[in-house]
C-alpha cells in the first residue's frame, strides 16, 4: 500500500485500456454535489475537496465504472440466494454511491479507486488498522437493517464511511462514531464534497452511542466485533428499532452476526444470523466486563452459536 500521495494502485487496472475501450456510458445514478452525473472531473473535484487530491487518466476512471454493472449483478445475486430478494431501495443505494472514491488508504493518503468493484469481493484495508468491507457484506447488512425513509441510524465504526453513506441514501438522518481520530478526523470531510449533507460524523467510543441524538435511533449497525452488545446501544434504539451487531472474540472465527429488535414495550429479541469476520470493536469493549445477565440487555453467548450461513 505504500505510494507517493496522488498516487493510484496498479491492481485493478492492468487492464484498463481494454476495459476503457468496451465502457459503457457512466452510471448515471451515482451523481456528484452539483448535481450531475459521476464523471473523472466529478471525482478529482470531490477527492481535491475533501483533501484527497488524486490524478487519474479518463481511460483509467472509465476501467473503473466498466467494473460497476456487474458488481452489481453481483450484489443482486447474492441477496437474492440469501435473502430471497434484493431491496430496490438497497440496490438502488449501491448504484447511487460511488465506491471508488471510498477507496482510499490513509495512513500513506494514496488513493485506491482502481480496487473497486473487484470480481471477487474483499474487505480493503484502509490504513490505522481499519478497513473497508467486502461490498456483498455490506450489502447483506444494509438490507437486514430494512432502512426506511425517514429513518434515523447510528453506525458503530465510521471506517472508510461507505457504510453509512449507502444508507443515507434511504434514510433520513445517519450517524457514525469512529474511535481511531486520524481516520474519523479525514473520513469527516469526504461527505460535504458530494452532497451527502444527512452524513454526521464523530470520533468517539461507540461503546457509548450518540446519547445527544433526540429520540434515539431506528437502526444501529455496528460494524466491528463486540465480545457482548453494548447495554448503551440498546437503550438508544426506539421501541420497533434494529440493531444489527458481529458479536465473538478479537480477530477469531467464530463470531456470528446478530440482529437485536426492541418492540414497543421496550423488550429485547435476538435472531442469531451468519457467520462473519470483522475487526475488533476496541475501547471500553476491551476493558468494561458484560453485565450480568437479565441486569441491562440479554448478552449473547457466543459459545453456544451456530452459524446459519457461511
Amino acid at each position: 500500500m505504500a505510494g507517493p500521495i496522488g498516487t493510484i494502485t496498479r491492481r485493478g487496472l492492468i487492464s484498463a485500456a481494454a476495459l476503457a475501450a468496451a465502457a459503457p456510458a457512466l452510471p448515471q445514478a451515482a451523481r456528484a454535489a452539483t448535481g450531475g452525473p459521476w464523471t473523472l472531473a466529478a471525482y478529482e473535484k470531490a477527492m481535491e475537496q475533501s483533501g484527497r487530491p488524486v490524478s487519474l487518466t479518463e481511460a483509467q476512471f472509465q476501467a473503473i465504472q466498466a467494473r460497476k454493472p456487474a458488481a452489481m449483478k453481483r450484489i443482486e445475486t447474492y441477496l437474492k440466494q440469501h435473502l430471497g430478494t434484493a431491496d430496490p431501495a438497497v440496490m438502488a443505494a449501491f448504484e447511487a454511491v460511488p465506491r471508488d472514491y471510498f477507496h482510499y488508504y490513509y495512513e500513506s493518503h494514496q488513493a485506491t479507486p482502481g480496487d473497486a468493484y473487484e470480481e471477487v469481493p474483499k474487505p480493503w484495508a484502509l490504513g490505522y488498522g481499519s478497513a473497508l468491507s467486502d461490498y456483498l457484506g455490506q450489502a447483506y447488512m444494509t438490507q437486514i437493517c430494512q432502512p426506511k425513509p425517514g429513518d434515523v441510524t447510528l453506525e458503530i465504526g465510521t471506517g472508510s464511511g461507505f457504510q453509512s453513506a449507502l444508507l443515507s441514501r434511504i434514510v433520513a438522518q445517519a450517524y457514525s462514531i469512529e474511535i481511531i481520530q486520524p481516520l474519523g478526523q479525514a473520513v469527516s470531510k469526504i461527505f460535504a464534497p458530494i452532497g451527502y449533507d444527512n452524513v454526521h460524523t464523530r470520533v468517539g467510543d461507540g461503546y457509548y452511542g450518540w446519547p445527544e441524538v433526540a429520540g434515539g435511533f431506528d437502526i444501529v449497525i455496528v460494524t466491528c466485533a463486540a465480545q457482548y452488545a453494548p447495554p448503551d446501544l440498546f437503550k438508544q434504539m426506539k421501541p420497533g428499532g434494529r440493531m444489527i451487531i458481529p458479536i465473538g472474540q478479537p480477530m477469531k472465527r467464530g463470531q456470528v452476526l446478530y440482529v437485536y429488535t426492541k418492540d414497543a414495550e421496550g423488550k429485547i429479541h435476538s435472531h442469531r444470523d451468519m457467520g462473519v469476520f470483522f475487526i475488533p470493536m476496541t475501547g471500553a469493549m476491551m476493558k468494561i466486563p458484560p453485565p450480568a445477565q437479565g441486569v441491562t440487555a440479554p448478552q449473547t453467548k457466543v459459545e453456544q452459536v451456530k452459524t446459519t450461513a457461511e
